[in-house]
């Protein structure tokens, strides 16, 4: 992992940008968006850049860069198509440990901009560390198609009924399953409206979602391309993963949902080991090496009806 992923909150915060052409533009559209006090320090600034300062948006500057402009900001980005000089204005931002970005110049960046999918406050980001940004650009047009329209009402409605489930459900895992139920309802996936999601919110509620332990278990071959969407789903629900070979089940094991609980366990253990989860109500994901599935396993999948996915 070249970078580590962060969002950071920018809100009342003030932010420099060094430089007025149209990278400047596209930076200080975001940076607004996300509520910076943005100042912009160039001698001469787009037209664009002109009408935010006009109507006090910003706060522009005109004049050339110098090392005490940094001072008492909170984060740094150099815009300018002068090398050289977003070199400096790195290595000085550098000294006084502020957060500084070149544009187009990872080796000179503490942080780096991803490319952007905003449903929000649902928000997306994708990066290649600066390798390809075509490629980047390329995935983001295929997730923009795949991720619903309607998600920031979802977020939004669901951010609201945090505490109301509370008087419903007393833990964590309680709600959790609550909320993985709601959000699967073909009704909520289709909602355009906060009505629609309340019925169906104070519906789920009479139901009081009951919590069952599961199993699947998935054959892992040599590609994973290969997986079935079966496989991905039942992968994303389960609570803890049991797997057998975690050097050649790494890619696997990563694709299983982030918080689940992992755990590595011998192929005769595993029936026994997947059984006390099970009795536990646990949603068990089983990672074994295709051809080594062992009868008691087999056995204990027919009879808690739990999936079994060979590879392919």
């Amino acid at each position: 992992m070249d970078y580590f992923p962060v969002f950071t909150r920018l809100a009342h915060k003030p932010v420099l940008v060094i430089g007025g052409g149209d990278v400047a533009c596209r930076k200080v559209d975001l940076l607004l968006r996300a509520g910076a006090e943005v100042t912009l320090v160039s001698p001469r600034i787009h037209p664009a850049l002109q009408k935010l300062a006009s109507q006090e948006q910003i706060n522009w500057r005109a004049e050339s860069y110098q090392p005490s402009i940094l001072n008492g900001f909170y984060q740094v980005w150099t815009t300018t198509d002068d090398r050289e000089l977003n070199t400096r204005i790195f290595h000085d931002a550098q000294q006084k440990k502020l957060w500084v970005n070149a544009v187009d110049d990872p080796a000179h960046c503490d942080f780096i901009t991803p490319s952007i999918i905003d449903r929000s406050p649902i928000q997306v980001a994708i990066s290649s560390g600066g390798a390809s940004p075509v490629l980047v650009r390329y995935l983001r047009e295929k997730l923009e198609t795949q991720l619903a329209q309607n998600l920031s009402l979802l977020a939004d409605y669901a951010g609201k009924q945090r505490e109301r489930l509370k008087s419903y459900y007393q833990t964590v895992d309680e709600r959790r399953h609550f909320w993985e139920q709601f959000f699967r309802l073909p009704q909520v996936e289709n909602a355009q409206s906060e009505a629609t999601l309340e019925a169906a919110f104070t519906q789920l509620l009479d139901q009081k979602v009951q919590h069952f332990g599961s199993i699947c278990v998935i054959e892992t071959g040599d590609d994973v391309e290969m997986l079935p969407l079966k496989a991905l789903r039942l992968m994303q629900q389960a609570e803890m993963v049991l797997y057998t070979n975690e050097h050649s089940q790494a890619v696997f094991i990563d694709l299983c949902r982030r918080d689940a609980d992992r755990a590595h366990v011998t192929t005769e253990l595993l029936a026994e080991k997947a059984g006390q989860l099970l009795d536990q109500s646990v949603r068990v994901c089983v990672l074994i090496e295709k051809g080594m599935v062992p009868e008691s396993l087999i056995q204990l999948c027919r009879q808690h009806e739990g999936e079994l996915v060979p590879a392919f």
